[in-house]
């Protein structure tokens, strides 16, 4: 397995306790769907490697977790900060006109005001607003990720048509 073909599903915070037991921060929309995972990839030296999870205990975004073979705090230590992943393939279903943020980059945005004005080159994360990084007319626009604003998502074509707020593209061209 690749790290192209996965999507992270959060990290290692710390041991916990001294049997080999790790607490990991669970960076997903709904943790519960994630209780009764058999396994995960750890990324260890850039590559992913396959952990069996013998018990797992939810806490809100965060999870008390038991893997096969590491037996001790000395084991755990090891796996500390480390990155979690699991196959795209493992992601849940979304509602329509919903989408992953891996899957829209690429993405064309389309206004009807300018047509496609160019491409979502990333996505940012953050407490307050996630935003879409845009290329248009060499420059990096960001443009909010919200309902308001992202009308409709065209698989197919590979787009999203966009009403954008008043004066966004001319704050950055300014």
């Amino acid at each position: 397995m690749n790290i192209d073909e996965c999507f992270q599903l959060g990290y290692v915070i710390k041991t916990h306790g001294l049997k080999g037991e790790v607490s990991i921060f669970l960076d997903v929309d709904e943790p519960s769907e994630y209780t009764d995972l058999g396994s995960v990839f750890v990324e260890i030296n850039q590559k992913l490697v396959p952990f069996f999870i013998e018990s797992i205990q939810l806490r809100g975004n965060k999870a008390l977790v038991k893997f096969e073979d590491v037996d001790s705090l000395e084991q755990a230590g090891e796996l500390q900060s480390k990155s979690l992943y699991l196959p795209l393939t493992a992601l849940p279903d979304l509602a329509e006109g919903q989408f992953y943020y891996h899957e829209i980059v690429g993405y064309g945005i389309r206004t009807k005001e300018h047509g496609l004005i160019g491409q979502v080159k990333e996505v940012y994360t953050s407490g307050l607003q996630d935003l879409m990084a845009v290329e248009y007319k060499e420059r990096e626009i960001l443009i909010p990720v919200a309902d308001e604003i992202i009308k409709k998502i065209d698989r197919d074509q590979k787009v999203l048509d966009v009403t954008l707020p008043d004066g966004l593209l001319e704050i950055y061209l300014d």
